[in-house]
């Protein structure tokens, strides 16, 4: 056999090797991340289930100081949506709640169209404690085949849980200094 031919058999079983790595990564993820607020649970609630207090307290705001941001239907509660166009730090997609219980629930399908497409649950539940109130923020999702690849090189819940971490930090500045 060539040369060539041995390049090309090589490469061949790279790529195979690769995909089947890439195939065996999980379909689907979760991400979740939780913090106690010294607030009550109507405070804590109101700042995730109005979009616009998320310019308060959300690790992306900082990201981009020219975010463009719109907001459409109800002022909050389900139906209120909120989207955005940044930099390639924040991309661009939308966010719609889908459900909302007072200091128990938020629910909000997430849109991403820049720089990668993807459509993904994001949830708030908030549960007494001994201290105020208990926030668990989670994402959920299917991995398809480019964000399972990416799951081989980038460790995903890391990332995106140390920004749950940021946002949930800066909540928790935002509800205990203003109750």
């Amino acid at each position: 056999m060539s040369a060539l031919g041995w390049i090309i058999v090589g490469l061949a079983l790279v790529l195979a090797i690769f995909t089947i790595a890439v195939v065996r990564q999980p379909k689907d993820f979760r991400i979740e991340r939780s913090a106690t607020l010294a607030a009550p649970a109507n405070a804590v609630f109101a700042q995730v289930n109005d979009f616009q207090n998320w310019r308060a307290w959300s690790p992306w705001e900082r990201l981009d100081p020219a975010l463009k941001r719109s907001y459409d239907g109800p002022s909050a509660g389900p139906g209120s949506k909120y989207a955005w166009i940044g930099n390639k730090n924040v991309g661009e997609g939308r966010m719609t709640i889908l459900d909302s219980r007072p200091g128990e629930l938020v629910r909000i399908k997430l849109e991403f169209f820049k720089p990668f497409a993807a459509t993904n649950t994001a949830e708030f539940r908030f549960r007494p404690a001994d201290v105020g109130t208990a926030v668990t923020w989670s994402m959920s999702g299917h991995n398809n085949f480019v964000s399972r690849a990416m799951c081989l090189f980038i460790n995903m819940d890391r990332m995106v849980g140390g920004q749950f971490e940021q946002g949930l930090s800066n909540m928790k500045n935002v509800v205990e200094r203003h109750g």
